[in-house]
């Protein structure tokens, strides 16, 4: 599809309202506090020495019985080993496509990719939903650290991991991406040839937002200043020779913006994608972590990842439509941007009869086709 073929276009998303933020919050871009990760636990996060998975179906979903799912481990070029959930289709034989997924910024494999993973793994492919190196299951310390090169190496990595895979044809492998992993997975995809085709879901791009505010809002001076800041915890940190954390993420007190109450309505709700290792549920980044975010923009190359196909899918009402649209326009041809009607950004979370796995499974089946 071309770039007139643009689905279920409607107005500007809303601008996010500037009122109240947080002194911190305004000066590192605002980029922490809507995903619930500029508030940070107080109490010490103890780095995992080993990985202990757990055995137990503890995901946000229900767990399908038309798939086989398995815990699995792998390192990254980094030497960090990542956890993930591998889900393959049950009664089927030969060699499939297979797609690896993470995302969104703060959550767990338990909760959105996973359920992403194991609806298209009921759809035929062999899937992998991976928690990104320092959270999560996956190891790295301390905890709770993002890393624009680090989390996108971890694409790259569980790329490694399923093309070794014996029932995995490694000329066919796609990569969805979820909220601020969808930015992340554009530029594992732009630098990774070894993928044929990505989709991005409600995705964010997490070094424009720490940097530059929403809608581009933050102001020269307003940098300098979270930068001085920044700088200055650093001193702190060292001092203490530990990260510092804040109070638990999306506790809400009254006020906030609707996209943030959106947000904790997904985040800290039982019965939607409260999960107690995610950091948007039940914890924080550390407060240096917009440091690495703030002066490298990860979207530089994405005309690179053409001729392969890149799929943007975001929800008409969302705050960070604005995300999809102007990677969209960056992106090179062959390029889709589908709008779902009426739906916000975290409708594409967990709303089955939003999230367009049709649209998703026919893009890749097609891209991903046997030559």
């Amino acid at each position: 599809m071309n770039s007139n073929n643009k689905m279920a276009m409607s107005e500007n998303a809303e601008k996010a309202p500037n009122e109240g933020r947080r002194d911190v919050l305004k000066l590192a871009g605002a980029g922490l506090v809507t995903l619930g990760v500029a508030s940070m636990t107080s109490n010490k996060v103890m780095a995992q020495s080993e990985l202990k998975l757990s055995d137990e179906w503890d995901k946000t979903f229900t767990k399908s019985d038309k798939v086989e799912h398995k815990k699995v481990t792998f390192n990254n070029r980094y030497g960090i080993t990542l956890a993930a959930d591998l889900y393959q289709p049950k009664n089927v034989s030969g060699k499939l496509a297979a797609l690896v997924l993470s995302g969104p910024f703060g959550a767990v494999k338990e909760q959105s990719s996973g359920l992403y993973a194991q609806t298209m793994a009921e759809r035929g492919f062999v899937t992998l939903a991976f928690d990104p190196s320092y959270t999560g299951e996956s190891g790295g310390e301390p905890r709770n650290v993002a890393s624009p090169d680090i989390n996108t190496e971890d694409f790259s990595s569980a790329v490694d991991f399923v093309g070794l895979l014996p029932n995995v044809d490694r000329e066919r492998i796609g990569v969805i991406g979820i909220c601020g992993w969808g930015g992340m997975a554009l530029n594992a995809v732009a630098v990774d040839k070894r993928v044929k085709a990505v989709a991005v879901s409600t995705m964010y791009d997490m070094t424009r937002v720490m940097s530059k505010g929403y809608n581009d809002s933050v102001t020269q001076e307003q940098r300098a200043a979270a930068l001085e800041q920044l700088s200055q915890q650093r001193w702190a940190d060292a001092e203490k020779g530990q990260p510092a954390y804040g109070p638990v993420s999306l506790e809400l007190k009254g006020g906030e913006p609707q996209f943030v109450v959106e947000y904790a309505a997904y985040y800290k709700s039982p019965e939607r994608g409260f999960h107690p290792r995610a950091i948007n549920s039940n914890a924080s980044w550390t407060l240096t972590t917009p440091l690495s975010f703030m002066n490298m923009p990860i979207l530089t190359y994405i005309a690179e990842i053409s001729p392969r196909p890149v799929l943007f899918i975001h929800g008409e009402k969302a705050h960070s439509r604005y995300f999809s649209e102007t990677a969209f326009e960056a992106a090179a041809e062959p390029k889709e941007l589908m709008i779902i009607p009426g739906a916000n950004h975290t409708d594409l979370y967990d709303q089955m009869d939003v999230i367009p796995f049709d649209k998703m499974t026919s893009f890749f089946q097609q891209h991903l086709s046997k030559s």
